[in-house]
């Protein structure tokens, strides 16, 4: 159950994990990537935005340990700064992989996903600041909606892998981009996650 009026501290932090990936999210989708030089930035600066979100998570669990009531149950509020966490870090393993790789120019396809992800990330964000207001069954159209772009990055997968095979010639190529797209779409699974604990914390305290 919810206690008294005024924000809480959890409500806070959980916003501010929210508030990281939406911005991280938001560089993902406008970084223009030229050359190798781009391609370190990009990935360093995900990295800092995956260890601001680390320090986030570790503050919030420094509080979970010293709080007795907590407004949710803890296990939830865990798991969904947990969940967005690996939103994170998959945007940021995948920043590194373009770097491993050397891939200077994202194609259509992962371009179509990030796009999808950056969307799914932005439904996150308003879900938490309905939870931080705690307006509980205001979240479910987001939740669903993020579900939705899961299903598309599943759909995205499946097109892009085949146009893949079809049009490329070059194994490492090859191997590489399917990498690339599974790792994006991978986002997408973690996104859902997100959605899934949202719609447990509803059935929990609505």
């Amino acid at each position: 159950m919810f206690f008294g009026q005024k924000k809480d501290v959890f409500f806070e932090k959980l916003l501010g994990i929210a508030d990281n990936l939406h911005i991280s999210s938001k560089y993902y989708v406008d970084f223009k990537i030229k050359n190798a030089s781009d391609l370190k930035k990009f990935s360093q600066e995900m990295k800092e935005y995956e260890t601001k979100g680390d320090k986030f998570i570790h503050s919030l669990i420094v509080e979970l340990n010293k709080t007795f009531i907590t407004p949710i149950e803890r296990e939830d509020i865990l798991q969904l700064a947990m969940m967005m966490d690996d939103v994170l870090d998959g945007f940021e393993h995948c920043s590194a992989r373009f770097e491993m790789y050397s891939i200077t120019g994202a194609d259509e396809y992962m371009v179509k996903f990030v796009n999808i992800l950056h969307k799914a990330v932005e439904e996150i964000l308003e879900s938490v600041k309905l939870l931080s207001n705690k307006k509980l069954l205001e979240i479910r159209v987001h939740a669903i909606k993020i579900k939705d772009y899961e299903s598309q990055c599943d759909e995205l997968l499946r097109t892009s892998i085949k146009q893949l095979f079809m049009n490329e010639k070059d194994p490492i190529k090859i191997i590489q981009y399917k990498e690339i797209y599974e790792m994006l779409e991978s986002i997408a699974d973690s996104a859902q996650d997100v959605a899934n604990t949202l719609e447990q914390i509803i059935m929990r305290n609505a």
